[in-house]
């Protein structure tokens, strides 16, 4: 009689033993969840561009930049903790055209030997609908910075095929130049100037997930 007691003293004992280390691991695992929902990528210059285009006379001109790097962090549960912080040699611009080109990098527009860096660095990310964000920051070109808005469009995730994992994202705006003291221009005969003041800002991005941290191990002593 004694141990059938003491059986189930201890099988009563152990229910809600069991139940709390349940609760305990649901609950790891959830906060396991929410740590890694916020992703690190790297974006990978081979594969990405950072373009723009400009009104010439009445037709349209391209431009991109050969030299970038810049970290995106991107939480798939809460938007709002994402992040870009982008750094872009500005004497890496290119538009096909030597000449232009030098025109480009000199005091005239960008003065890329005084102002070698053009840099965003977002503030708030928001969730505008699925895979579609809206990411405000800080656009630094020739020392000067403003706000500026980007509309970005998540093209998909998924494995590269060298056991890495890939994202894509196109992002879009439009920025006056002047804003940045990037004002060179010349009037035309009968009206109108050479370039227009609005230019189009294109990227199309493609990222690298960052392997996530490895956890400290407890059993080792500092």
């Amino acid at each position: 009689m004694a141990a059938r007691s003491n059986a189930l003293c201890t099988r009563t004992t152990l229910r809600p033993l069991a139940r709390l280390a349940l609760g305990a691991a649901c609950a790891a695992a959830l906060a396991t969840g929410t740590a890694r929902a916020a992703d690190s990528y790297s974006i990978d210059p081979s594969h990405s561009n950072m373009g723009f285009t400009i009104r010439h006379f009445f037709s349209r001109v391209p431009g991109h930049f050969t030299k970038f790097e810049g970290t995106i962090t991107y939480d798939t549960q809460d938007a709002a903790k994402s992040s870009v912080n982008v750094s872009i040699e500005a004497a890496s611009i290119n538009t096909e055209e030597p000449k232009r080109d030098a025109h480009l990098k000199s005091p005239d527009f960008f003065d890329a030997e005084k102002y070698p860096k053009i840099t965003f660095v977002s503030n708030k990310v928001t969730s505008v609908s699925q895979n579609k964000l809206k990411v405000d920051g800080m656009l630094t070109i020739r020392g000067v910075s403003k706000p500026v808005s980007l509309d970005v469009d998540l093209l998909g995730t998924g494995p590269d095929g060298w056991g890495g994992v890939r994202s894509g994202f196109e992002a879009k705006t439009k920025i006056n130049r002047q804003d940045f003291g990037v004002a060179w221009n010349k009037a035309i005969e009968g009206g109108g100037t050479v370039l227009s003041d609005d230019v189009d800002i294109i990227l199309n991005v493609e990222a690298i997930r960052q392997a996530a941290p490895k956890p400290a191990d407890a059993t080792k002593k500092g």
